[in-house]
């Protein structure tokens, strides 16, 4: 059925294990020619009480239907495990508690029965779930304005009230809790089904000793759909007799009430079916639509602080040309979405005003007659989709003199090349693997003989070129392999590796030295779920097929090492960082050999930017949403770009003085790792 509670006629207090202690007979009104007639206003404010869990509660929960709402819920809404959530109408707290253990970290129910409410703090103590509930009324909860990035109503939870009006102010209050483009999720029955379809008359024993009988029908308006429910004891007799009543919302009405509240992008998604052990009357729970909706973009008061170009747009690659790096050659499915999540984000952030420029047909022409106040730089695909072209894009901004986000054009092109990142991380005495850089006309017969190895491009990003046979343990193997690119990626040099087989972590960057400066928590790559048969690595399967063991068995997850380990590998990022001319935000990814030494990858300025990357996975570690990310990189970059255009007096420096410069870090091993 549906979250419901008692009208008073049956009265009936917990036991210690949270079942109905029945308090004797109660007075049953016997057979009544129209329900409508019966039914409390407020029904509601009592009906949801220890008897509610026994013989309605309980008919559909389960983890099989709590673990299929919670995919939907997360696969419609998007949800990211900062997210601010609240379940309103949360009953015992089934989805909350799905929600934290699953890592959700700020999740918070509200629900008017105080004995639901109670109940759910039980269970969540129990399971040692730190999540929050409270006791309120849904047409009035209190809460800070703009404070849920989503809000959920669950397990139909809507339409209680005796006036539509009522259900209405639901939603403004939930549009009031929202953030700006947040998300409304609602599980509701499906109105017009159920006007035909539902049981008139139904009994059911739902314990030994306890049966209930039901009936219902329609108002005398159609709207809604009336219940009575006679609880009988076996030995004790009629312990409660009960009325309860829904509104039956069509899509359409549904709809209008959305539009007229202000909601905007309203879908109905798929639903997932309900399980029910007892699977007899589901009552209203048997057929229910669920549907997103976003609350509308909310405009600041007063401007934010610390934006010094609010006007901001976004290049980034172009959907309608090739693209050789991606699976099949263009943008696929999983790409769009990713384009879908950043205007999302973007759409999040107060203060800014975003535009994207992605056609590079006119990319050149556009920028040049209406040059933008300021870039945000997500064009890692390079000028026309072609990588090797990725510096021309901060090259024509400096050109055009517009500021811009992330690595300057040199930075980019030096680090486009691992070999030369290689040496300079040497010569900086920081650890690095051993290494032959093999020219595209080189013999086989000069390979060395480090094995097993890594073979990979010179030149290139996103894994190209990096399979799992790039992993080599013969000479015969290595050619074979060295073949393979030289057909795939003519003229490109190759570098033969030595295969480092230990723990590999990634270090996250944003800010610029002198400034804001920020470390975001190390991230490790979890190889555990990976088939034994394949090579520890990630391939370029991991990034681009997902039907590939790369993609589904590779996890991430904090790296677990102590403090002097972290440290030593902050101390080599940021030296890379300084170095290499890396700005506002970079990636640096390192590998343990067999014996422990951890050494450098590659370092990766302007990596990647997706809600689903590593950089994105490091900032949900601290605590912060996808939005948090986008906006802690354009404000660096802004404060950089502020700072950089300030006058500033050249230093002064006492003859004979030296500037200091910074000690390189020494290489160290972690045993074990």
């Amino acid at each position: 059925m549906a979250k419901k509670s008692s009208n008073g006629n049956g009265v009936h207090k917990p036991n210690g294990n949270g079942t109905p202690k029945p308090q004797g007979p109660v007075r049953t009104l016997g057979p009544v020619s129209d329900l409508e007639r019966h039914l409390p206003s407020d029904w509601w404010r009592t009906l949801f009480n220890s008897l509610y869990i026994q013989t309605d509660g309980d008919v559909v929960e389960n983890d099989t239907n709590t673990g299929r709402e919670i995919d939907s819920l997360i696969k419609s809404s998007g949800l990211e495990p900062n997210d601010r959530i609240l379940d309103l109408c949360c009953g015992q707290g089934r989805h909350v508690i799905e929600l934290a253990r699953r890592g959700f970290n700020a999740v918070t129910g509200i629900d008017r029965s105080r004995y639901l409410v109670r109940l759910a703090r039980k269970r969540a103590k129990q399971l040692g779930l730190n999540v929050s509930f409270h006791e309120g009324d849904a047409r009035k909860f209190r809460v800070p304005e703009n404070s849920f990035h989503c809000v959920t109503l669950m397990g139909n939870s809507y339409g209680y009230f005796d006036r539509e009006e009522d259900d209405v102010a639901v939603l403004e209050a939930v549009k009031r809790a929202l953030a700006s483009n947040g998300t409304l999720a609602m599980d509701l029955a499906d109105g017009d089904w159920l006007r035909t379809h539902f049981e008139r008359r139904s009994w059911e024993w739902i314990d030994q000793n306890h049966f209930v009988c039901r009936e219902r029908s329609l108002a005398n308006d159609q709207q809604r759909l009336v219940s009575r429910e006679v609880v009988v004891h076996a030995e004790r007799g009629v312990i409660a007799d009960q009325f309860y009543a829904e509104r039956l919302y069509s899509r359409e009405r549904i709809r209008e009430l959305l539009e007229r509240v202000g909601f905007e992008s309203l879908r109905f998604h798929d639903w997932v079916g309900t399980e029910s052990g007892r699977n007899q009357d589901l009552g209203m729970m048997a057929t229910r639509m669920f549907l997103t909706a976003q609350a509308p973009r909310k405009v600041a008061v007063t401007a934010v602080r610390g934006i010094a170009y609010p006007e901001v747009s976004v290049v980034m690659g172009d959907p309608r040309l090739p693209d050789m790096v991606k699976r099949g050659g263009q943008f696929n499915k999983e790409d769009f979405e990713t384009i879908k999540r950043l205007r999302e984000a973007l759409g999040e952030l107060p203060g800014y005003k975003f535009d994207f420029i992605d056609n590079h047909t006119a990319m050149v022409s556009q920028l040049r007659a209406n040059p933008p106040k300021f870039v945000l730089n997500l064009c890692d695909e390079g000028f026309n989709n072609d990588a090797f072209l990725e510096p021309h894009v901060p090259a024509l901004l400096e050109m055009l003199g517009v500021p811009y986000t992330g690595a300057g054009a040199s930075c980019l092109g030096l680090c486009y090349n691992k070999a030369l990142v290689r040496s300079i991380a040497e010569s900086l005495d920081l650890p690095v693997p051993a290494e032959t850089y093999v020219n595209p006309d080189d013999q086989s017969a000069n390979l060395p003989s480090i094995f097993p190895a890594l073979i990979k491009p010179c030149f290139g990003d996103s894994s190209i070129g990096i399979t799992k046979d790039a992993v080599v343990w013969t000479p015969e193997e290595a050619i074979t392999y060295l073949e393979k690119l030289r057909e795939e990626l003519p003229g490109r040099p190759v570098l033969v590796q030595e295969y480092l087989t230990g723990a590999e972590y990634s270090i996250g960057i944003i800010g610029n030295p002198g400034l804001s400066y920020q470390v975001l928590p190390t991230l490790e790559v979890d190889f555990s779920g990976l088939n034994a048969d394949l090579p520890k690595i990630l391939s370029y399967e991991s990034k681009w097929v997902p039907e590939s063991p790369y993609w589904t068995q590779i996890k991430y997850k904090p790296a677990a090492i102590d403090e002097d380990v972290r440290r030593r590998l902050v101390d080599y990022s940021t030296v890379l960082f300084e170095r290499l001319g890396c700005r506002d935000y970079a990636r640096f990814d390192f590998r343990a050999d067999a014996d422990g030494a951890i050494k450098l990858l590659e370092v990766n300025p302007n990596p990647g930017w997706c809600w689903d990357g590593k950089l994105n996975i490091m900032a949900s570690y601290a605590g912060l949403r996808y939005a948090d990310l986008l906006r802690l990189i354009l404000e660096a970059a802004q404060e950089r770009v502020t700072q950089a255009r300030r006058p500033v007096a050249a230093p002064r420096v006492q003859p004979g003085s030296q500037v200091p410069m910074a000690a390189a870090p020494q290489p160290m091993a972690v045993h074990g790792a």
